[in-house]
C-alpha cells in the first residue's frame, strides 16, 4: 500500500507525457511529475518518493525532501494566514496547512512553530497541529532509566523545559539541569534520569550518576586543551562560573576533576587547574 505522507520505495511502471508512473507490490500507482523525473532511469527500476496530495487533490510522488512527514514534529515558518487557517512552509511546493482549531495560539505570517504532522483520514490531506501534547502519550513507556534518547526542545515551564522523547512521549527537563541555551525545536540526545509516578520522566542532558564522569572529565580536557593547558576554575568556584564555561554543574565538575586528577592528568592549584605534562 502506498503511504500518504511517508516515503515510499516505487516500481518505475511507464513513461508517460505528465511524468512517470510508480507502483507498488499492491498494483498501486501514483505519478512523479516530470519535474522530479531523474536524467537517467530505466523501466523496472525502483525510486525512494514521498507521496501527498498536490494542490488539485491528486495524489502525487516527489524526490524532493520535505523537513516533516506523518507522525513527527519539527519547526516550520507560516507562509500565510487565511480566512481558513495557516500554511506552513515544509519544503515542498505545496505548503502544509494548520487549522485555526489546531493552533495552540494564533499563528501569524513570518512566525516559527512546533508542530506535529499527521493524516485527515477523511481528506486524506497532510495537517498540522501546534497542539503537541495531545500527539504524546506516556501510558506505555517505550523507555527505561538511563537510556539515551532523542529529544526535541517543546516548550518551557515553570520548573524547566519541557521536551518531546524519541517523537512519543513527553519529558521535563528541570532548571537544575539546564546549563545550555535551549530553544523551542532544539533536537539534542538526552538521557532518562528518572520515571517518576504516573510514568512522568524526568530528562537529562547529560549522563547520570557515574556515567557521566568520563564524558565530562574529556570535555574538561578539550577544555584545557583548548586554553593552553589551563582553566581558571578550581571545586571553589562560584558554580555560575562553571556553569557558564563549561555547561555543567559544580556537582559534575568536581567529580570529573577528581577523576582527572586521580589519574595524573591535572594539577589543582589555588588559581585554577593545570594540565600535567606527561612525562
Amino acid at each position: 500500500m502506498i503511504q500518504i505522507g511517508d516515503y515510499n520505495t516505487l516500481e518505475i511502471l511507464r513513461d508517460t507525457e505528465p511524468g512517470l508512473f510508480l507502483g507498488d507490490d499492491d498494483n498501486n500507482e501514483v505519478l512523479l511529475p516530470n519535474r522530479y523525473v531523474p536524467e537517467h532511469f530505466e523501466i523496472g527500476d525502483t525510486l525512494k518518493v514521498f507521496v501527498y496530495l498536490d494542490n488539485e487533490e491528486r495524489i502525487i510522488a516527489t524526490t524532493d525532501e520535505p523537513y516533516i512527514k506523518k507522525g513527527e514534529f519539527a519547526m516550520l515558518r507560516c507562509n500565510e494566514v487565511t480566512k481558513f487557517g495557516a500554511f506552513l512552509d515544509f519544503g515542498l511546493v505545496k505548503e502544509l496547512f494548520c487549522p485555526f482549531k489546531e493552533q495552540a495560539f494564533p499563528m501569524k505570517k513570518g512566525g516559527w512553530y512546533l508542530v506535529h504532522c499527521y493524516l485527515d483520514e477523511v481528506t486524506e490531506r497532510l495537517v498540522a497541529s501546534s497542539k503537541t501534547n495531545r500527539f504524546l502519550d506516556n501510558k506505555d513507556l517505550t523507555v527505561s532509566q538511563f537510556d539515551q534518547v532523542d529529544i526535541i526542545v517543546s516548550h518551557p515551564s515553570d520548573l524547566g523545559m519541557n521536551v518531546i522523547v524519541n517523537n512519543k512521549h513527553s519529558g521535563l527537563i528541570y532548571k537544575d539541569n539546564i546549563y545550555q541555551d535551549l530553544s523551542v525545536g532544539d533536537k539534542l540526545k538526552g538521557i532518562v534520569k528518572k520515571i517518576r509516578p504516573g510514568n512522568k520522566l524526568d530528562i537529562s542532558l547529560g549522563q547520570i550518576g557515574y556515567r557521566n564522569i568520563e564524558p565530562n572529565a574529556d570535555k574538561i580536557m578539550q577544555e584545557l586543551q583548548d586554553n593552553s593547558g589551563f582553566i581558571p576554575l578550581t571545586d571553589k568556584s562560584n558554580p555560575e562560573l562553571i556553569k557558564n564555561q563549561l555547561q555543567m554543574s559544580k556537582k559534575t565538575f568536581k567529580k570529573a576533576i577528581g577523576t582527572l586528577y586521580k589519574k595524573k592528568l591535572i594539577e589543582i592549584k589555588e588559581d585554577g587547574i593545570y594540565l600535567k605534562t606527561q612525562d
